[in-house]
């Protein structure tokens, strides 16, 4: 959830300065945008990966306090549970052997958390949510140490006036719960993909990924499950939704697809930050003007789908990143690179396609296909341009797949690496199977059996082989 802070009983006066420090900075942001002082070059990625703590049961494990402390790496740190962990890949400028070089990177991280892990007699996993949870595991008593994690829970529960949360899943088992803190954010691991944009080009790249994002996370899915029910295709989409809701003004909800496309510029996002959202955490810095560090504070408590991201690069010029936050965790780093090559180049064809892209897919739209393709995956129809409904698969296979490769190769990105990440997403479609319909096909098999289904799991990612390619018993024959 970003960035730690001091602890502070917060009063109205620092709710009054840090919109008035607030304000002064988006004011320096856009002068900032407006004369050319933010790198207009791109393209460089990078990523975030949040994962799970499990015992040999493939249980969840509260343990990230030790772990973090023996493995001493700072590319590795706390979430808001003490089960889960967020790994960060550096970033890495896309082009040649940008994509098997991020593969390469995660995969030494993860095996060095993995032997610290094993000594410890503990597993880590990448799901997008571990099906063996339950609600006596999302309590605040599992909540990490972090005053960040603390605060944000009490001020979405002033927002709600102390209004428990409740969620509620109708589609397939249906699911009814009500929650006293913010815990459930905690079951919605995520896999994070970094895109830095030159500054002028950013409205297009923020629109083109808002129109990727349903094909995206209905190929990518993998989190059927949850308190043992089977709910959507990517239960971690309305979950996520939920579990930090403000409970009122819809139009200010944290976690949100949002409500248009930009028109001119990223700043339009900066703008809305300020007069759409109630600040949670008014943390006063004495940094200076230049570090923006209430503009970036703020901009950490909104959850946006696709997230415009303020950083500055290694000279210290400021500039745009867009952070897409549909993917889910797992199920190995192979399917997890290829989800983000498949994201790079759709946004680099599609910023081609504007404008009649706008007008060919709506916002209204893209949002549909976006919670639709949540909800059904691989299953989802969806509608395209000039208003054609149709197969996701079919989609992806005939149109997506060709434009992606076409958007890679404007990258300058090696080929073999885009046959063979492209490769990956075209046998996942071809054959239908990712997380989402392997984990429902195997439980199935295993006579619903969640703590085995983990287990095969497990073992599979092990193996490094994408999800496409591993066995299942549902489809024997």
């Amino acid at each position: 959830m970003g960035e730690e802070i001091a602890p502070s009983d917060y009063t109205k006066d620092h709710f009054r300065e840090f919109d008035r420090r607030l304000k002064r900075e988006t004011d320096l942001l856009e002068l900032w945008y407006r004369n050319g002082s933010m790198a207009q070059q791109g393209y460089s990625g990078g990523y975030e990966l949040e994962a799970w703590m499990v015992d040999d049961a493939f249980e969840p494990v509260p343990r990230n306090d030790e772990f973090l402390q023996k493995l001493d790496n700072p590319l590795v740190v706390p979430e808001l549970s003490k089960f889960n962990l967020e790994f960060n890949g550096p970033p890495v400028d896309l082009v040649g052997g940008a994509l098997s070089k991020m593969q390469s990177d995660l995969d030494t991280l993860w095996d060095e958390a993995g032997r610290v892990a094993g000594d410890m007699g503990v597993k880590l996993m990448r799901i997008g949510i571990l099906p063996t949870i339950n609600e006596d595991d999302m309590v605040e008593a599992n909540m990490s140490k972090s005053q960040r994690y603390k605060a944000v829970n009490a001020q979405i529960f002033k927002l709600r006036k102390g209004k428990p949360i409740e969620l509620k899943f109708e589609h397939n088992d249906g699911l009814h719960s009500i929650h006293q803190d913010v815990m459930m954010e905690a079951a919605t691991t995520s896999f994070q993909v970094h895109l830095k944009i030159g500054a002028r080009s950013g409205a297009a790249f923020y629109n083109a990924s808002k129109m990727a994002s349903g094909p995206l996370v209905g190929i990518a899915a993998n989190s059927p499950f949850l308190f043992g029910k089977n709910l959507w295709a990517e239960t971690r989409i309305p979950l996520f939704e939920r579990a930090v809701s403000v409970g009122k003004w819809d139009y200010a909800e944290r976690v949100t697809f949002g409500v248009r496309y930009l028109e001119e510029s990223l700043m339009e996002a900066f703008f809305s930050n300020r007069r759409r959202y109630p600040v949670l955490l008014p943390t006063l810095f004495d940094d200076s003007i230049e570090e923006m560090r209430h503009v970036r504070l703020h901009n950490g408590t909104i959850w946006r789908w696709n997230r415009p991201i303020l950083g500055y690069d290694a000279d210290g010029t400021p500039h745009f990143r867009i952070e897409q936050r549909v993917l889910p965790a797992g199920p190995t780093s192979a399917d997890e690179i290829a989800n983000a090559a498949f994201y790079y180049g759709l946004v680099q064809k599609f910023i081609r396609q504007m404008p009649d892209l706008l007008w060919d897919m709506p916002f209204a739209q893209a949002r549909d296909n976006f919670y639709t393709s949540a909800r059904d995956g691989m299953d989802a129809d969806v509608e395209w341009c000039n208003g054609r409904i149709g197969s996701l698969r079919e989609l992806v296979s005939t149109r997506l797949l060709p434009w992606a490769r076409e958007g890679l190769e404007l990258l300058a990105l090696d080929k073999a690496d885009i046959d063979h990440y492209l490769g990956i997403i075209a046998a996942r479609v071809e054959r239908g199977q990712n997380g989402a319909t392997w984990q429902r096909d195997f439980y199935k098999a295993s006579g619903a059996n969640m703590n085995e289904l983990c287990a095969a799991y497990y073992e599979h990612q092990q193996s490094g082989i994408p999800v496409h390619e591993w066995p299942n018993p549902a489809r024997r024959g």
